[in-house]
């Protein structure tokens, strides 16, 4: 099965969804029990690839008032771009011809807090695989430090929180052959957002088209 919606159509479709979880307004069609998941038995077709954080509080299909089947998801403590995570999305838009990848970054993300009280307090992780997390994280946050925002620490973590977004998604435009063919043959779209904790909105400020949300 293979999805039709265009990138652009995608994304207003998730624009839509999270206008309504902010405003808790959700979709009755989204109320899906398992009695109706006979249809996607036979397979799926994601409108969309959303590669977000871990954290409990950030559930992508929620957060986008989307239902089973509508949505390929993967999660990763702060929303890093690793091998496994491209092979995710090569395969979700290579099989499923899904059109847009949206990266999700969100406020009070605990992986790039526990960066910055790395690089700016010393703090060492107990454990090395939380480490790796860290120093995926480290490059896209350390030209931060050489400026004001240092001195700032919740300014500070809200640009480092769209640095990373902006940094994973260069890596899923620019770190792999196929994601490039799809990007300029196939239309593949890949764009970052934010959401917020505070209001339920999701910003989406990076590689969205010009006018796109005029609509």
């Amino acid at each position: 099965m293979t999805n039709k919606i265009s990138a652009v159509d995608a994304l207003r479709r998730l624009r839509d969804g999270n206008r309504r979880f902010a405003a808790e307004l959700r979709a009755s069609n989204n109320a899906i029990t398992h009695a109706d998941f006979a249809s996607l038995l036979s397979g799926q077709s994601p409108f969309a690839i959303v590669l977000g954080c871990s954290d409990s509080r950030v559930p992508a299909e929620l957060v986008f008032d989307q239902g089973f089947g509508d949505l390929f998801v993967i999660r990763v403590a702060g929303n890093i771009v690793a091998p496994s995570q491209v092979g995710s999305v090569e395969f979700a838009a290579s099989r499923y011809g899904t059109k847009l990848v949206v990266v999700l970054g969100h406020s009070c993300c605990g992986a790039i807090n526990a960066t910055l009280e790395t690089m700016l307090d010393g703090a060492d992780s107990e454990s090395r695989n939380v480490a790796a997390i860290v120093d995926r994280v480290k490059p896209s946050v350390e030209g931060l430090l050489e400026t004001e925002l240092r001195e700032d620490r919740e300014a500070l973590q809200h640009a480092a929180v769209r640095a990373n977004v902006r940094a994973s998604v260069d890596h899923l435009r620019h770190g792999s052959a196929i994601l490039e063919s799809l990007i300029e043959r196939e239309g593949l779209l890949v764009v970052g957002a934010e959401y917020s904790l505070e209001t339920g909105l999701v910003d989406f400020f990076d590689g969205v088209p010009e006018g796109w949300d005029q609509e």
